[in-house]
Formats: C-alpha cells, structure tokens, sequence
C-alpha cells in the first residue's frame, strides 16, 4: 500500500514536470526572435569569411613566436567570452536592478545583457567562441608547419600534437573558466558591463 502510494506520488511529480516543461517550450517558441537568429547568422558568416581569409593569407606567414602568441591570445579570448556567456545566464538580475537604481556605472548596461541572457550567451560562447576556435586552429597547423620545417619532425606526429595542445589548452581552461564564471557570476557580468559601458550606453 505504501510502495503504490510512493509510486503514485512519483508518478505525479513527474506528470507535473513534463506540464512544467512544455509550459517553458511554449512560451520560448511564442518569443522566438526571428529577426536576431538571422542577423546573428549573417554576423557568423561575415566575420568566419574574414577570418577564413585571414587565416588563409596573413596567419601562414607568421613566424613560430608570433604565430604561438596569437594561438594563446585566441584561446583566451575564446575562454574569457565563454566565462561571460556562462555568467550571464547564471547571475541574479535583481542585484543588477537594484545597483541601477543607485545609478552604478555600467548596472544598466549589465540589466539589458540580463534581460536577453539567451542572445549575449548565444554571441559569446557561439559566435566569438566558433571564431576563436576556428584562428586558433588555423594558428596550430601554422605552427605545426614551421616545426616540420625548421626540425624535420614526423609530420603526422608533429600535428597530432600541435592540435591536442591548443584543443586541450581551449576545453581545459572552458571547463574551469566554466565553474568559475557559476560562482563568480554576478561580479563577472558587472565588470563586463561596466567595461561595454564606456563603449555602448543602455
């Protein structure tokens, strides 16, 4: 009598859940920004054409120095915008509500990021995240390039390594920059703001 009763109550939280998350399905659907997924597509294409031509042109005549000081500039740049990606879905708009009425630097500017937490998530880990990933890249077979050269290494080896470098150098420091931006998310997203904010007012 008691395991039914359990079961049915589970049974019930469950059914609440599923009635919980199509309410949030479709109210997510009746606010579908059409307007922003196809600037932000042609935002993705322009900038990947320029990079895709840089990396093409520019990026094979770096020497080893140069060219392994852009790859770690990308990768964290690509960490750093993913931090605050990650901080702005996280962080509490009330406290960002309240700093404004105060007239803080930049709380405005961190209440807008808030109210269209989906979009500068999207921007942030997508678009300059995609674009740091792809210059990284490009850098890491430059580089890979000028050591076949120079050394005469093995040429499968040398690449193989090159990229298991820079691609665990890029998840490694997501996934702590990650759990960091969880924590720090509120501070994160205000020293953002306040940076934009000498650049973009709300």
């Amino acid at each position: 009598m008691v395991g039914d009763k359990m079961i049915k109550k589970k049974n019930n939280e469950i059914s609440n859940l599923i009635a919980q998350t199509k309410k949030k399905e479709k109210i997510k659907k009746e606010h579908v920004d059409v307007k922003w997924i196809v600037k932000i597509v042609i935002i993705t294409f322009l900038i990947s054409m320029v990079m895709a031509f840089i990396s093409q042109t520019a990026i094979p005549n770096l020497g080893l120095i140069l060219g392994i000081l852009i790859t770690f500039i990308f990768i964290i740049l690509g960490i750093i915008f993913d931090i605050v990606g990650v901080a702005v879905t996280s962080s509490d708009e009330a406290v960002f509500h309240s700093m404004n009425s105060r007239k803080v630097k930049g709380a405005n500017v961190a209440v807008k990021f808030k109210k269209n937490a989906e979009k500068v998530s999207s921007f942030c880990c997508d678009v300059i995240g995609d674009i740091c990933g792809v210059v990284s890249g490009a850098c890491a077979t430059v580089i890979a390039s000028i050591l076949i050269g120079k050394f005469h290494f093995d040429f499968l080896l040398t690449s193989l390594v090159v990229t298991a470098i820079v691609s665990s150098l890029t998840i490694g420091g997501k996934a702590i920059g990650k759990s960091f931006a969880i924590n720090k998310s509120d501070i994160i997203l205000y020293e953002f703001a306040k940076f934009v904010s000498n650049f973009y007012k709300a």
